[in-house]
Order: C-alpha cells, then structure tokens, then sequence
C-alpha cells in the first residue's frame, strides 16, 4: 500500500459529528500560513512607489532632474515611458502565473507545506537579482523568478489553510490570508515613503531587499507545521492523515471527532474517483474540464467558477490603485504629496479588511460579494463623473480621494477576501490542488493584462485618459455585481466535502437555504460497528496517487 494501513475508520451518519471542536492550535497554524500575504502585499505594493522615485526614474531613463520651480509639464514629462511602466509593473505577474501553475502539480507531488518553503526559496533568488540591478534587465528578471515564487506561495497557502481550517471558522481564517496582503502593502508604502527623497541606489534597493525577511519567517516557521490531512488521504497515507488531525484539532488519533472527520474525508475521496476515476498524469489535467457547463457540481462548472471569480476580482480595478496610484495622484496636479495619498489609501484597506473576520461568516460568501460590488461600482462611477466634469478643482480631487477610499473600503470588506476564500472550498480533493492553481493563475494572468495595458489607458504620452478610466472599472465592477448574483453559491458553515454534496443538490441562487442532510460515510457504506466499510479505506490507499 502507498501509505501507512489503517484496520478500521470509525464513522457517522451525524452531519454534526464530522469535526472536531475549534482550538486555538488550529487557529494559530493557519493564521501563520497566512504570513504568506504579507510577501505577496510587499511583493505587488512596492513598487507602486519607486517607479515614481526621482533617482529611480534618472537611472532608468537618463531624464535630467527638473529643476526647483519646475512647471506641471516638465514635472510630468520626468516619468517613466509607458512601455517600461509596464514591463517592470506587469512581468511580475507573468512569473506568478506559471509559478501558480506549476504549484498545482508540486503540491499534490511532494506536498502542500514544502510546495510553500520551495517557493520562498525561489523569491529570495529574485529578490536578491532585483536588489543588484542597477539596469533594467536585471531588475525585471529578478521581477519574473520572484514571481514564479509568489505564485507557488499565493495558490498553496490558500490550498493549504482550506484544507486545515475548521469549517465553522474557514471563512475568517482564510480572509486573515488577505488581511496579511494588505498588511504587506502598507509595509511597502511605508518603506517607499522613506526612502523616496534617497538620491542614490538605496531609494530602491531598501524597499527591495526587505522582502527576503517575510520569506524568511514563513519558510523557517511554514517548516515546523504539518502538512495538510487531506493530502495525506489523497496519497492514500491514511495513518498521516489521522495523526495530522489529531495536532490540528488537539484530539488523540482514537478520539471519535478525528476518526468520524478521517471518515468523511476518505468516504468523499472515494465518491469522487467514482465519478471521475483517475488516470495518466495529462488525464489528470483534463478532468478539471469534465462534466457539463450548466451542472454546478461538475469540474468544468467548479472550475470555471474559480477562475472568473479570480479574474472578477482584478476587474474591480483595485490594483489600479495599489499598482500605479502615487503616479495617478501625481497626475490630477493639485496633490502636493502624492507618496502620503497612496500611504493612506494603503491603510484604509489595511484597517477595512478585519471586517469580513466577522462578516465572512456571520453573514456568507454570496452577499459580502454581491454588496460589495454594488458599492465599488457606485463610488467608481462618482469618481469617474467628477475627475471628468471638474477635475481641476481642488475641492472635486479632495472628494474623488474620499470616494476612492471608500470604494477600497468596499473591496477590502468583501471582494478582496471573498474571493480567495471561495477558490478555496469549490473544488474536490481529486482536483483540488490544480483547481485552485488554475483560479490563482488566473488572478495573476488579470493582473498581468491589466498592468501591462493600463499605462497606456492612463500616461500622459498615451491615451490620457485620467479619471475617465474609472469609467471602466465602474462598468466592470457591474459585471461582477451580475457575476456574483447569478453564479456564487454559499459555502458558509460546511465542510468541504458538504460542499460537494451542495453543489450536487443547489444551484447558486438558493444554496444559502441548503442544509446538509446526510454524511458521504453513511452513503457510501457504514458496517454494523459503526465504522466505514473496509474495503473503502483499502481502496483509497490503493488508489494513493500524485494524480
């Protein structure tokens, strides 16, 4: 067998006594696997501010410095050209979307946790190539192998704390994972505030190396948890899977809650390989595309739902800010410190976030998104109309930065960590990994589109278009206000695997009034004991596979 044999798994027909109580313990090893953020945050906000650096911009560019009493336009001619703008900004996410992609095979390969420390090693290599640079080629390589990095720790985190977090709490848990991202780009905000008046290399090279410290941290501490219970039962390593239960939910191995959740997990696993069996590696691939577009428990229907929900959160415009909002702000030129606008736009958002703690799960995925699209796209297009109709006007840009913050307070409260929480629960364990390798390669490949083509939307030497791009980002974030009505189900309060059992019996519009009725063990076959039938455990450890 794969892994280690168990004789018997004592199981339950109760949907209430398939989890252990939460602890602490579990509470404290996924909210440090969020630390994973923090680097991501860090990674995307920094720089937002040293491309508006004055030394950075003369290194890159050989522009002279305008001279004291310089006037708007030569102050907005010192800039970089829109096509570096955007090969520096955007080749970060190219790297993170291949990173995430291969981060689905590793991790089901050699495990979630080492999936997460390789990646820091990774970063580390391309932050200590971005911190050399004193050129353009070698800062935006070092920008694509950090990303290939971020994105084997932004898809597995996520992977990884869904799988170990209590149900009752999975919601706010993961959500820490977004609050870690915002707590990241406050950092570099803050770091670039202090270092944009440095007229040499450390302007830029501060900000950067700093970063090899958050990889640091989550590699060395990532290193001293546990790997995932449900990777172990995917592997077909049942006696690993019980003995990381037992330190996520401080119960011994014997205990019922850990035996009735080990149930659960095996008994949902072998439902799964019914219905889609496992085959070659490339099969294994193709069965995220399986099943019909219009059932929304088929793979193809769940991954689909991921990857939209990833490129819907990037068309809420969000980054807009994060990425190019100190160059914004210095072009409505009525702004005197544009570094201290985008500082405080950052800190709303860090403050926002802890909201949907609570929120998250006292009132469900679906209407946190929902709402939360209607109130971006509303203060979108009240920025938008006013930067249009008087944008000259010192009062109208003080208004625009109140409704601009307020919108980054919507999206921090609901799309920022709805998104990644959702991606998280829809999948099951047969494609889990690639599932969610594919939704979070699908954020970076949004954010990569939209970093690479919103210089030219906004730069001067472009299309100009100033506030008036708000106009955009209004309009989709009301394509995501129909996206979230129309197809987000409620996971609220299930474990993953009732989830799947949702799925198959809902459509999204009425899953917030589903309950869970009957266990996978019960369905699949419970002896006279009470334990799951053995010939359903030998077969998943038979059947322990990377694929």
């Amino acid at each position: 067998m794969p892994g280690g044999a168990l004789a018997e798994v004592s199981a339950t027909a109760d949907v209430e006594r398939i989890e252990a109580p939460i602890t602490w313990k579990a509470y404290f090893m996924c909210a440090f696997a969020a630390f994973g953020g923090i680097y991501f945050g860090y990674d995307s906000g920094y720089i937002n501010g040293v491309k508006s650096m004055p030394y950075f911009i003369h290194q890159q560019t050989g522009l002279p410095y305008p001279p004291p009493g310089a006037s708007d336009d030569e102050k907005k001619y010192f800039a970089l050209p829109s096509w570096k703008d955007s090969l520096i900004t955007s080749i970060l996410s190219a790297g993170t979307f291949f990173g995430a992609i291969i981060a689905g095979d590793l991790a089901d390969f050699i495990g979630r946790r080492l999936t997460i420390i390789l990646g820091c090693a990774v970063f580390m290599v391309g932050v200590i190539l971005q911190t050399a640079s004193a050129g353009l080629g070698l800062l935006v390589a070092g920008r694509l192998i950090a990303g290939f990095g971020v994105g084997f720790v932004s898809a597995i985190v996520i992977l990884y704390m869904s799988e170990c977090s209590p149900r009752k709490v999975r919601g706010a848990i993961v959500s820490v994972y977004q609050f870690a991202i915002t707590i990241g780009l406050l950092l570099a905000s803050c770091v670039d505030y202090g270092t944009q008046d440095r007229m040499d290399t450390g302007s830029y090279r501060i900000p950067i190396a700093i970063q090899m410290l958050w990889a640091l941290m989550l590699g060395t501490g990532i290193a001293f948890l546990p790997d995932s219970p449900r990777y172990f039962v995917k592997r077909g390593k049942l006696d690993k899977a019980a003995a990381v239960l037992s330190r996520l939910r401080s119960q011994p191995v014997e205990s019922d809650y850990i035996q009735h959740e080990l149930a659960e997990i095996v008994a949902n696993h072998e439902y799964e390989l019914q219905v889609v069996p496992q085959g070659t590696y490339w099969s294994s691939w193709a069965n995220c595309f399986k099943g019909s577009l219009f059932k929304p428990s088929s793979n193809l229907r769940r991954t689909i739902l991921g990857t939209s929900m990833q490129m819907m959160q990037q068309w809420t415009g969000v980054n807009f800010i994060f990425y190019f909002g100190t160059h914004f702000f210095q072009q409505l030129g009525t702004i005197k410190n544009p570094f201290l606008i985008s500082l405080i736009t950052t800190l709303v958002n860090v403050c926002s976030t802890p909201i949907s703690f609570w929120t998250i799960e006292r009132f469900g995925r679906r209407p946190l998104l929902i709402w939360g699209a209607l109130g971006m796209l509303v203060c979108e297009f009240m920025v938008a109309i006013m930067g249009t109709a008087d944008g000259d006007n010192p009062a109208t840009v003080r208004a625009m930065i109140s409704f601009i913050c307020i919108y980054i307070f919507f999206f921090a409260s609901t799309w920022g960590p709805g998104a990644w929480v959702v991606i998280g629960e829809v999948f099951p364990l047969p494609i889990r990994s690639r599932g969610v390798a594919l939704s979070t390669a699908s954020n970076w490949l949004w954010n990569c589109i939209i970093t690479v083509i919103t210089p030219y939307l906004v730069n001067t030497d472009k299309a100009n278009l100033g506030a008036k791009v708000f106009f955009i980002w209004g309009a989709l974030c009301t394509a995501c206000f129909v996206y979230a009505y129309l197809l987000v189900p409620e996971t609220k309060g299930l474990s993953l695997e009732q989830v799947d059992k949702m799925l198959e019996e809902t459509n999204p519009r009425n899953s917030s009034r589903w309950v869970p009725h009957t266990t996978f063990a019960s369905e699949l076959g419970l002896t006279e004991k009470g334990t799951l039938a053995p010939e359903i455990v030998q077969d998943v450890e038979r059947k322990g596979s990377v694929v």
